[in-house]
């Protein structure tokens, strides 16, 4: 440490503003000075009362080095005194976000500072977001008027996280983002929707023998579990396949011939050995299918709901959420992290199955279907 650092320190200590200016303006005179000079002249100009003095020396501080948490706290909390909020929160931000990313404690005072940050920044950001949300709605903006634009407003607020298609096996670029697809994309979902009661008495008398309902989640030793693996193994979410690895369940099927008639104009992804897939998807009561990503974004999943008993539950997708409501099938993309409860006391039915997304090329679905089938040819 340099003397004239050490003189400016402990006249800091010593409550002499003005002196310990003098030997750290001296020390930074020559421009050399490290972060931690620059950062000891603003904590003295700020106790002198020269605040622009002392936000220009904070500034040579992060200069020399961006991440130094002192320095991030120290602006946060001298533009907070300014009324600066929305400049005093992105530095309070960019200190904890740094903090997070520590393999041990940092000093003390480092310590008091973080927890001073976050109670500033939550006080900080209730107030952004008050202000922002009087100004929409004196403009005359309701949350059911806009849902785009609402989830927006809740992730600008950090109220809700970004969601992106984050699948576990391929992912295929330059697909837009929707949790639910709007049911005019669609125009086979109404006559599906017409064959509901015949699906349903089909489903009545599976359920009446179930032997044949298998857990929805299966173990394979030959592949990685990167979802939560609660459910593995388990009956509370269990599964009646009609089509499975692109293949008819030949036994099941003919158990369920107007279910097979009603999917015939479904354009299932036809990826031999791998799709289409349709099942009915039974959750029984209580049971919670935690948060998880589906394998590919190169198809979506439709639910049409058979049996729904009252006060069920909802499917969550990204930042969506949509209770089931029998006979309304509805369509969403799985490779969006999304999670599904039911919270009744009786058990929940969908039949469930896979299709191409609607903005895939004939030409992009052959490749992706000569790709995937690819990849499980590839030996062992």
């Amino acid at each position: 440490m340099s003397d004239l650092l050490k003189q400016g320190l402990e006249a800091l200590r010593a409550g002499d503003a003005p002196a310990a200016v003098a030997a750290l303006e001296q020390l930074t005179a020559g421009g050399e000075a490290d972060s931690s000079a620059w950062l000891a002249l603003a904590f003295a100009r700020v106790n002198s009362g020269d605040s622009d003095g002392a936000l220009a020396a904070v500034d040579r501080a992060l200069e020399k080095d961006p991440r130094n948490l002192r320095a991030l706290l120290f602006k946060g909390d001298h533009l907070d005194r300014l009324g600066r909020s929305r400049s005093a929160m992105g530095f309070y931000q960019a200190a904890l976000g740094i903090a997070a990313q520590l393999t041990e404690a940092p000093p003390r005072d480092v310590q008091e500072g973080l927890k001073r940050a976050a109670a500033s920044s939550d006080r900080l950001a209730d107030a952004y977001e008050a202000h922002l949300r009087g100004a929409l709605e004196a403009a005359g903006f309701r949350d059911d008027v806009a849902p785009r634009f609402a989830e927006s407003f809740d992730i600008l607020c950090g109220r809700k996280p970004v969601q992106y298609q984050q699948p576990t096996r391929y992912l295929f670029p330059g697909l837009p983002q929707i949790a639910f697809y709007p049911r005019e994309t669609f125009p086979w979902l109404e006559e599906l929707e017409s064959h509901t009661a015949a699906i349903r008495a089909e489903l009545e008398a599976l359920l009446a023998g179930e032997e044949r309902f298998r857990p929805y989640l299966e173990q394979d030793p030959h592949s990685p579990q990167l979802n939560d693996s609660s459910n593995v193994g388990s009956m509370d979410w269990s599964a009646f396949y009609l089509w499975r690895d692109g293949a008819l369940v030949e036994e099941n099927a003919a158990r369920c011939p107007a279910t097979v008639a009603a999917l015939e104009g479904v354009p299932g992804p036809d990826v031999p050995g791998q799709t289409p897939t349709a099942l009915f998807s039974r959750l029984k009561a209580g049971t919670h299918i935690p948060p998880h990503n589906g394998m590919v974004n190169t198809r979506l999943i439709c639910h049409l709901p058979i049996i729904v008993p009252p006060d069920c539950g909802e499917l969550r997708v990204g930042n969506y959420t949509r209770p089931w409501v029998e006979g309304e099938a509805f369509v969403f993309d799985d490779s969006v992290e999304h999670e599904a409860i039911n919270r009744s006391e009786h058990e929940r039915v969908v039949l469930l199955f896979d299709i191409w997304r609607p903005e895939l090329t004939e030409d992009e679905r052959h490749w992706v279907r000569t790709l995937l089938q690819a990849v499980d040819t590839f030996s062992d």
